[in-house]
């Protein structure tokens, strides 16, 4: 026997129900039924072992009730021999993330003030709702802004953040979970469900960041699914994935025409991850335009009438990809809360599609229409009602609701199977939505910021996938340092590049962002110096562009500051969350007003600092519109005409904490195209090999200066501001 398992089962499900759904399968006995486990939206059923594949075939997308239901075998022995173990350990480490998760916010609650949980960046407090409306598929809609209306403070509360909103005095029990939908200077627009209760009755509220459970929940049982596959797409992929089966590749398949934008290792990449029967991998440095090519991939796909799921662990990549396969006018749909998404891209969201579907617009109808039964069958009046009338009316009520979910039902399928790819991020997906369909490819971008079992959501549904990212700049965020130390920060992407030691990758080499002298370290340290400045990049700077004054620091596109024996030392926050360097950030403020000065404009400009408290002090002191000062993680997958790195650390002790993950560097130097401005310590820095190699090739290239030789700092010691 086998176990059978039905998921998103109606509410009051019976056995009696489940027996008929099997018996509905020809050949199919009651007398072949075994045990019937029945768990919350959940049945497991034991089978004979040959009915596994018609069982699953016959019933996997069938309704039941109201619900489309989805239907998976395992093998009672479990599936040690397939990467049990493996999938059994994922599940462990996320367990021990979804619980430190927890923690961290309870602690945040219970240990910090208001103020100083506002200043981590996770929470924040004393707001007022500025405005209330509904939108984005009928869901209520809160603009809250601080009381007194000035600017939000640095916070990481971003689009798309799941959050919780309650009163600020602390006091009751009252909670509503939503999502950011827009972010600006003065105010955040939040998308909530359900509100309960009088709104007003609160002065002042307070919002946190929160965990997002049901994609917990999404890759537990992803994991689940694919450790226990058996005889299906998933399981001979799972085998592959886990290196016990080799991938194969189709390289004599005739393909379409490409893109002639792109170069020829771009499209080399995309004829090899088109060639692939499983798997295939596209590495992509900075500025190589890997996006690009994972958006030709999908055009080309879907010209061989392909149906293509596509996918990346942030809402903003996904909108990234969204937004140019609409512009190339290709059949998408964006899957997730509207909320979620770039404001300009809702109306091609499942939700606004189907809310415009004429078949909704007739179930809106027929709701109505039992709604007003339903008062009918209740209203007591002085005439007495013939016997039955109310309960015939309730009944015509229910078979209208019924007949509403069907037509909404109705239209949700036919939005689907008119597009030719959808899209999401990969904890968005779900068979409440997907159900038994099937893709040609998955493709999943910015792979290395995801966990692996993040990337085994999308999977369950396609036969093969392709991934792009780059494992040599962020991995995924982690709250837990045992999960992240038992590797559940390495990425699919990076354990595959691994286990087949690069045999089903293509990496890019030629990128478009970079003036070369920006782009050879990186290159050196991290891509084996393969990476090659394209003509119309390599010796740009910021004296080229409209309006900027050509002097010795526009024409110069690197620099290096050193500020060691300046005593420019580092701080810790009282509350021991975060560091900053107050000198340090001084000079920075002051090199950024020169370039402001020599006519480069505030949004051409990036500040990037590597700590919190550091971001949120360069903010204060650089109140300029349109400049951008963030955290290294802030961004990722952007660029800038010119970046300044304030680097923090200054201690006797050398000690440089996160630092010492160089990817957070290769980020953060490969975001700038004109000019890379450094400020650090070489003292403190010097003691990682990486820091001192990269001091030794700003020195090389005449880019390197200490602090004493700038005018700004000897005035100020002369007239005795610096202390040293």
């Amino acid at each position: 026997m086998i176990l059978l398992h039905i998921e998103s089962l109606p509410r009051q499900v019976t056995k009696s129900q489940l027996l008929a759904l099997l018996n509905s399968v020809p050949g199919m006995e009651r007398r072949r039924v075994g045990r019937i486990d029945l768990r919350a939206g959940e049945a497991v059923i034991e089978v004979p072992d040959d009915w596994q594949v018609r069982l699953v075939k016959a019933l996997d997308g069938q309704t039941l009730g109201d619900r489309r239901v989805r239907v998976w075998a395992e093998s009672p022995r479990g599936a040690s021999d397939t990467g049990g173990c493996h999938f059994e350990r994922l599940a462990h480490l996320l367990e021990l993330e979804s619980r430190a998760e927890a923690r961290e916010a309870a602690e945040r609650g219970r240990r910090l003030s208001p103020a100083d949980a506002e200043r981590t960046g996770t929470s924040l407090v004393d707001l007022v709702i500025a405005d209330e409306d509904t939108g984005l598929g009928g869901r209520y809609i809160l603009q809250l802004a601080k009381r007194k209306r000035s600017p939000l403070p640095w916070t990481r509360l971003g689009v798309g953040s799941p959050v919780v909103l309650s009163p600020d005095t602390g006091k009751g029990t009252v909670q509503y979970r939503g999502v950011v939908c827009e972010r600006a200077e003065g105010f955040l627009r939040v998308a909530l469900g359900n509100i309960s209760g009088d709104l007003a009755r609160h002065e002042t509220w307070r919002l946190d960041l929160s965990s997002d459970e049901v994609a917990m929940q999404r890759q537990r049982a992803a994991l689940q699914r694919v450790r226990l596959a058996r005889a299906e797409r998933l399981a001979e992929l799972r085998d592959i994935l886990l290196g016990q089966r080799t991938p194969q590749f189709d390289l004599e398949r005739d393909e379409l025409a490409l893109d002639p934008g792109l170069n020829d290792v771009q499209r080399q990449a995309v004829r090899f991850a088109l060639a692939a029967c499983d798997v295939a991998l596209i590495h992509g440095p900075p500025g190589t335009g890997k996006t690009t090519v994972v958006v030709e991939l999908i055009r080309r796909a879907i010209r061989r009438g392909e149906k293509v799921l596509a996918c990346a662990p942030s809402n903003l990549a996904v909108d990234n990809i969204f937004e140019r396969l609409l512009a190339a006018g290709e059949r998408a749909v964006r899957l997730g809360h509207p909320a979620r998404v770039m404001a300009d891209l809702r109306a091609h969201t499942l939700d606004l599609l189907v809310q415009e579907h004429p078949d909704v617009r007739l179930a809106r109808k027929l709701v109505k229409e039992a709604m007003g039964l339903f008062r009918q069958a209740g209203r007591y009046t002085r005439a007495k009602p013939a016997p039955g009338a109310s309960q015939e009316s309730r009944q015509e009520a229910r078979n209208l609701l019924a007949d509403a979910r069907r037509l909404e039902a109705q239209a949700v399928e036919h939005v689907l199977d008119t597009a030719d790819v959808l899209c999401a991020t990969t904890t968005a997906l779900g068979s409440e939505v997907l159900g038994r369909r099937r893709f040609d490819l998955g493709v999943i971008d910015e792979a290395c910021q995801s966990t692996e079992p993040g990337c085994w959501v999308p999977l369950l549904w396609c036969d093969k996938v392709v991934l792009a990212g780059d494992h040599c700049q962020l991995s995924p965020t982690l709250v837990s340092q045992e999960a992240a130390a038992e590797g559940l920060g390495v990425s699919l992407f990076e354990r595959l590049m691994a286990l087949f030691s690069g045999s089903i990758a293509r990496q890019l080499i030629v990128q478009y962002r970079m003036h070369r002298a920006i782009m050879d370290l990186p290159s050196r340290e991290f891509y084996e110096a393969r990476l090659q400045a394209d003509p119309s990049v390599c010796e740009h700077v910021l004296a080229d562009l409209p309006g900027v004054v050509a002097n010795g620091s526009t024409q110069l596109p690197i620099e290096f500051i050193d500020t060691a024996g300046a005593s420019f030392d580092e701080e810790v926050e009282p509350d021991g969350e975060s560091r900053l360097n107050r000198q340090e950030a001084a000079l920075v403020c002051r090199k950024v007003r020169g370039l402001l000065d020599c006519g480069v404009a505030a949004g051409d400009i990036a500040v990037i600092a590597p700590y919190a408290a550091q971001v949120r002090l360069l903010r204060e002191q650089l109140p300029v519109p349109g400049l951008e000062i963030d955290s290294v993680d802030g961004f990722q997958g952007r660029e800038k005409e010119a970046v300044v790195i304030s680097l923090v650390r200054s201690n006797p002790r050398a000690e440089i904490g996160f630092l010492q993950d160089v990817r957070r560097m290769n980020v953060a130097m490969t975001r700038a195209r004109r000019k890379l401005l450094m400020v650090g310590d070489s003292a403190t820095l010097s003691a990682h090999p990486f820091y001192r190699r990269m001091i030794e090739y700003f020195d090389t290239f005449g880019a390197y200066r200490t602090v004493w030789e700038e005018d700004e700092f000897l005035e100020g010691f002369v007239q005795g501001e610096q202390d040293i």
